[in-house]
């Protein structure tokens, strides 16, 4: 077989459920980077990244996104990833099916969610209203009833419907924190508070440190292509990890401290 055909048939069998999770547009973490495009919302304004304008409540993480529904747009103006790249390639099963995701917003109307193939087949998006106004809530779309359906498996992309509905005014709405899991994320509570950690050296050599605000459960290191190359249950609000078998290169880092979760960047650089 052609070395090079091998080594794509190989290069997408990694990438095959290489889910990228949590999406909270950190600057050390997954989303603010990612290719959003916005659709259907008249001159397609588009998404921004900004601080938390109300960093309170179940939301106190730093940075948020935000989408301006424009009163001539659609009612189901939205936005969604690049196909082939950012969220990964993945399919969904009991544990990826929930999607968790927190909004505030200043009126009452459906979040709408969905997820996409390649090669343009949809879940069809669930659409769920927020009960809150001016204030953080947190949104949980079930997914399960569509497991192993044509649509489910092989996904590369998440389009979110932030204001799906005839619209008599611009509203700007705020979403972050959208996590996805299995059913616990039904009862979870507040499971995106920040674990408030520390990661040093970074650059990293041979030796990773941690050090955090409360009792570390698990720390996963996760290659580019969303492989977790590296896990350890340190119950420890500090801990030292040997790096020294991976390679050089980029990696997310995700602490975990029961539902709390917290990703941030690491290189590895031994020149």
């Amino acid at each position: 077989m052609d070395k090079l055909l091998l080594a794509g048939l190989t290069l997408l069998g990694l990438n095959l459920n290489a889910q990228i999770n949590p999406i909270d547009f950190e600057p050390d973490g997954h989303g603010a980077d990612w290719t959003w495009t916005v659709f259907e919302n008249e001159t397609n304004p588009d998404l921004l990244f900004v601080p938390n304008p109300f960093p309170s409540g179940i939301n106190t993480s730093e940075t948020v996104a935000e989408f301006t529904a424009l009163q001539t747009g659609a009612p189901f103006a939205g936005c969604e990833t690049m196909h082939g790249a950012d969220i990964g390639t993945f399919s969904l099963d009991p544990t990826n099916a929930y999607v968790s995701m927190m909004v505030y917003k200043s009126v009452i109307s459906d979040v709408g969610f969905k997820f996409a193939t390649p090669a343009g087949a949809s879940t069809g998006e669930i659409k769920i209203a927020n009960t809150l106004i001016n204030q953080w809530e947190r949104l949980v779309f079930d997914f399960t009833g569509i497991i192993g359906e044509p649509s489910s498996n092989g996904i590369d992309q998440i389009i979110v419907f932030p204001d799906f509905q005839n619209r008599s005014s611009t509203n700007v709405i705020y979403f972050d924190n959208i996590i996805f899991g299995d059913s616990s994320l039904l009862t979870s509570g507040d499971i995106n508070q920040r674990i408030q950690s520390v990661i040093w050296p970074n650059p990293a050599n041979h030796i990773l440190n941690f050090k955090a605000a409360t009792d570390i459960d698990n720390i996963s290191i996760i290659d580019v292509l969303g492989r977790t190359v590296l896990s350890t249950n340190p119950v420890s609000t500090s801990t030292t990890i040997d790096i020294s078998a991976l390679p050089e290169g980029f990696y997310s880092v995700m602490l975990i401290n029961g539902h709390h979760k917290e990703t941030q960047k690491l290189v590895i650089n031994r020149r």
